[in-house]
């Protein structure tokens, strides 16, 4: 079949799924479907609470949004875009993968292609899903349909790498499949199309994209902690070293989100179970997953200078990244509740998220950034741009005299309030 004919579907409109399905909308009709009832019914009235695309995008398109796989069975070209998050144990909870198999294989027909786009260890698609697919469909493999993997690379919050000027890596399960893969998304990928040699050297590409970031940012993450006991400015070294031409440009900070923080843990799974314990990984893993510890570490040295009824902590940002709605595996969630045990006051404002949301997820309610009372502590653990537009008396109202501001995104020099008498810490 000619690429151009293909009807393309969207199984999992997240962060990722969502920018697929519209850049296909732009060329043809194409499906979406949730098992979200509330992300369609948002999604058909032009609304994406996750700020990813434009309500023009969602209104104004060949899109049919749908939480019945029935509709799905239009298609003949099935992406599946869904999470592929670690369980309280770090190990892979591959349960929406295959819950998405499950669906996909009840409307799979002759001629079909299925591809993956589930950040996954090497081999899910080969081990996992295509059993999964060719058992409830009772179709076969290379004769019936064919499937493919191409792993996302889209950063959500960040509108210059977007979707179509990102190279895309893709594989398929046989030459055919490869071909009509590139073909496809070849339509609407701008940057070019990179044919890997197979699907588990595909997956492997992408888990490891994050890990190597992970890795690099628990070095530096590791060098605040020593520069810390040095008493040396870190962001002076780093902007010393960073001098040379080939010295990587990292910075200290929290790891979250549902990249990062989690995909190391998939490559790491299956090295175990191949009989290889990973080392230099999951080191970097237990210095990023210990940094909200740390952090909480400190800010506790603070609040005992202070009297516990007295003291209050103001924190701005509770994502897992700058201008991001996603609260997913946030490591500020994970300060908070550590500072939760200490008989304090406690304010919280981030202007991307849906207050209700927050709460029904967490627990924690947000105060309004112009509702927030001086306090003792002020906190700013992500980079929002609205943040970072605060001119200095506008900070200076959030704080009270001779208080202490925790800078986790290294957002001040160590000059900048001198003159105020505000004590300043950072990574």
């Amino acid at each position: 079949m000619d690429n151009s004919n293909y009807k393309i579907s969207v199984t999992g409109l997240g962060y990722v799924g969502l920018p697929v399905l519209i850049a296909f909308s732009k060329i043809n009709e194409v499906v979406g479907f949730d098992i979200n009832n509330q992300r369609i019914n948002c999604l058909s009235k032009g609304i994406d609470k996750n700020n990813e695309v434009d309500a023009e995008d969602l209104i104004n398109s060949n899109i049919t949004f749908t939480n019945n796989i029935e509709d799905v069975k239009l298609a003949n070209f099935h992406i599946v875009a869904v999470p592929t998050p670690v369980t309280k144990n770090n190990d892979p909870d591959l349960s929406p993968l295959i819950s998405a198999s499950e669906k996909i294989a009840s409307i799979l027909k002759k001629g079909d292609i299925v591809v993956y786009e589930s950040t996954v260890y090497p081999g899910v698609t080969e081990e996992i899903c295509i059993p999964i697919l060719e058992e409830k469909s009772s179709l076969k493999i290379g004769v019936d349909f064919k499937v493919g993997y191409s792993p996302e690379r889209i950063n959500p919050g960040d509108s210059d790498h977007t979707i179509s000027n990102i190279v895309k890596v893709v594989s398929g399960s046989d030459d055919d499949c490869l071909e009509a893969v590139a073909a496809t998304y070849g339509q609407i990928i701008k940057a070019g199309i990179f044919k890997a040699s197979s699907i588990k050297t595909a997956e492997a590409a992408k888990v490891i994209e994050n890990t190597q970031r992970d890795i690099n940012i628990a070095l530096v993450n590791e060098l605040s902690l020593i520069f810390k006991k040095l008493d040396i400015d870190t962001s002076d070294v780093l902007e010393a070293a960073n001098t040379k031409w080939n010295f990587l440009d990292f910075r200290p900070g929290l790891v979250g989100g549902h990249c990062i923080g989690v995909d190391p843990y998939y490559l790491t799974y299956k090295s175990r179970i191949h009989g290889y314990e990973p080392q230099v990984i999951l080191s970097g893993r237990k210095i990023n997953d210990h940094m909200p510890h740390y952090i909480s570490e400190q800010i506790f040295n603070e609040i005992e200078k202070i009297s516990n009824n007295e003291c209050l902590v103001t924190i701005l940002g509770v994502t897992f990244k700058e201008d991001c709605p996603d609260i997913r595996n946030s490591k500020v969630l994970d300060i908070i509740d550590n500072l939760k045990t200490a008989k304090i006051g406690i304010q919280i404002s981030d202007p991307l998220v849906l207050p209700n949301e927050v709460k029904e997820s967490t627990g924690i309610e947000l105060t309004k950034l112009k509702d927030l009372k001086p306090s003792n502590i002020l906190v700013f653990a992500v980079a929002h741009s609205e943040f970072l537009e605060l001119e200095k008396n506008d900070i200076k109202k959030l704080i009270k005299e001779d208080g202490i501001i925790y800078d986790l995104k290294n957002l001040f020099n160590k000059e900048y309030f001198f003159e105020d008498n505000i004590r300043h810490w950072k990574l």
